[in-house]
């Protein structure tokens, strides 16, 4: 039998190295089914529960692995169930390649049964590049240039495949007019250097400076050392963009977490108090959180230049890689002997980890959520990777959580959206099997999705080197990021009817599908659960009932916040009196006299 589009793109797929796909079935992608399995599975077919779910995955595969993730999905109502988790990575800067299926193509333009506008529909989503395939000649040209570009532009990318075309028997492009053939699979990329007259200059305005505050993000993550050093030589205070939680540990004592909205007050303070910015591989987007626009002098590092001097009034911007930039500014910086302003950042850090142990061991009605984040800080595993779902578990994941020098970490940082956690998730275990993967997930995304997406953990745990896959639901009853938003930015009280979720019993869904449920319900039961979780032979689901009363408000909340939503409880909010009680508890741990310990 001849070899059709579809068998030849599964067999480019594997010469691009692509090990994992991520889909869901549908007629619109039989040809290529039916090649996957005259392929014997390879690339590997991961099912998914939902096509939302594959692009997830796709982007958890890409942001752990640091390779192109890729997903599939049928043609209409599969290709729009892609969008989500698409524009997830779009917004994260994430490679990743959906291929999709479409309608005959005698039938499209005839309104046809699940037929959609593709390019349309995909415009956005991949506008770096998005193709339909007619005919067979246009195949390799247009998948490699689609898994380059995701790749060189940090991208989503799309390849819409008519379903007929799938079947055709594959001839690729000729020597003649109109062809366009393509390389073999595989680029070698450079190391993008910046200018060095601007690193010069670049490194006369952190040399002026005496109080340098840095910006790290996802950019900056593969430049740990040069971060390390530069920071050592400036005696600079860092702070992490929520996606570049895992940029650095914060067991260094100079590290100040997470910044923002979800972020700590020795980062609050480092910005409000520094005369000098550096920021690397990061486009942080709350210009409130930075210095006052005339306060600092500023140095921008990032590779990619649309991304460039967006956020803040940089002095020096420069284009780069970030381990290569910094390499080449170190020289020409000049150590600062003056040692104050580090001693000062290190004291708040120091004062504020006390802090944050203190605020976690506060009586909650029954268990305190951030003393879920607390346990598991000093129990984190080896080569532990962490993903946490948007909402509240998203605050205390960036604000109590401290990672080592090992752990990986990720969620939607920009789209913020509901759902990637288990995903994520299960795309790290596909492309690292032998790595521990723990999931923060707040039950109303465990409601949303994530008790589907456990039957594909279910499906596939046993082929796992390291089985171990703990998801932590923080179980409230209460869509609690949005109750805490309505108060704190609105002024209203919490509206039951859409906050309010069905209660049930996630332990005993884990246990009913093979795999381990834990329900905590106690203070005192945290740290054991961990450990049995941590211990255990397969994936373990923490039911832990918190307290949704307890507030997530950052500790640089603003006046007027803290009085719209002392005055939103006031207007009849149901759970005014346990809001009150646990704000009151858990504010108070920063004014108690104690010793800031690093």
């Amino acid at each position: 039998m001849s070899a059709t589009v579809a068998d030849h793109l599964l067999e480019r797929l594997r010469e691009w190295g692509v090990e994992t796909v991520f889909g869901y079935p549908g007629d619109g992608i039989n040809g290529l089914l039916a090649a996957w399995g005259r392929a014997g599975d390879r690339p590997r077919f991961v099912q998914a529960r939902h096509e939302e779910m594959s692009a997830f995955e796709a982007v958890g595969y890409a942001k752990f692995t640091g390779r192109v993730g890729v997903c599939a999905a049928t043609s209409g109502p599969g290709a729009i169930h892609l969008l989500n988790g698409l524009y997830d990575a779009k917004l994260d800067h994430v490679p990743v390649v959906a291929i999709v299926g479409q309608t005959d193509r005698s039938a499209m333009g005839g309104s046809y049964q699940q037929e959609v506008d593709l390019l349309s529909l995909f415009k956005d989503v991949a506008s770096e590049y998005v193709q339909m395939v007619t005919v067979p000649e246009q195949l390799p040209n247009v998948l490699d240039r689609a898994i380059r570009i995701a790749v060189a532009r940090r991208a989503p990318t799309a390849v819409i495949i008519p379903a007929d075309v799938q079947e055709l028997e594959y001839s690729p492009p000729g020597h003649a007019f109109k062809m366009v053939p393509s390389s073999r699979p595989g680029v070698d990329w450079p190391r993008i250097a910046p200018d060095g007259e601007a690193v010069r200059r670049a490194a006369e305005v952190l040399n002026a400076g005496r109080r340098v505050a840095m910006l790290v993000g996802t950019g900056a993550r593969g430049a740990r050392a040069e971060v390390e050093r530069v920071a050592d030589l400036l005696g600079a205070g860092v702070a992490k963009a929520l996606l570049g939680k895992d940029a650095l540990p914060d067991d260094l004592p100079w590290v100040t977490g997470s910044i923002g909205l979800l972020g700590t007050r020795p980062s609050y303070e480092l910005m409000r108090d520094c005369d000098t910015l550096l920021t690397v591989g990061s486009s942080f987007p709350y210009t409130q959180f930075l210095p006052e626009l005339d306060q600092a002098r500023g140095v921008q590092v990032d590779i990619d230049p649309t991304m460039i001097g967006m956020r803040y009034p940089y002095e020096v911007n420069l284009v780069g890689d970030a381990a290569a930039t910094l390499r080449a500014l170190i020289p020409l910086l000049e150590r600062k002997t003056d040692r104050e302003w580090r001693e000062t950042v290190e004291s708040n850090v120091g004062r504020w980890w006390e802090t944050m142990r203190r605020e976690a061991l506060v009586d909650a009605d029954p268990v305190n959520p951030m003393l879920l984040f607390h346990e598991l800080s000093d129990r984190l595993p080896e080569r532990a990777i962490v993903t946490a779902d948007s909402g509240s578990a998203a605050n205390w994941y960036a604000r109590n959580l401290r990672f080592r020098a090992d752990t990986r970490g990720s969620l939607s940082g920009t789209l913020a959206t509901m759902g990637p956690g288990i995903p994520y998730g299960i795309g790290a275990k596909a492309g690292l099997p032998d790595r521990p993967v723990i999931v923060f997930e707040g039950d109303g995304a465990m409601q949303m999705n994530g008790l589907a997406e456990l039957l594909t953990v279910r499906r596939h745990w046993q082929e796992w080197e390291d089985p171990r896959f703990v998801v932590a639901v923080l179980h409230n009853n209460d869509l609690n990021q949005v109750t805490w938003e309505m108060r704190a930015m609105q002024g209203v009280p919490k509206f039951p009817q859409s906050q309010t979720l069905p209660d049930m019993d996630y332990a005993a869904f884990a246990s009913a599908i093979g795999l381990e449920g834990i329900v905590v319900d106690k203070p005192d039961q945290v740290g054991p659960a961990w450990d049995r979780a941590l211990a255990a032979d397969r994936p373990v689901l923490l039911d832990v009932h918190c307290d949704p009363d307890v507030p997530p408000i950052p500790p640089h909340a603003t006046f007027d916040q803290v009085k719209d939503a002392a005055q939103a409880l006031l207007k009849g909010d149901e759970d005014r009196w346990g809001v009150l009680r646990e704000g009151i508890r858990a504010k108070a741990q920063e004014f108690l006299p104690h010793r800031g310990k690093k």
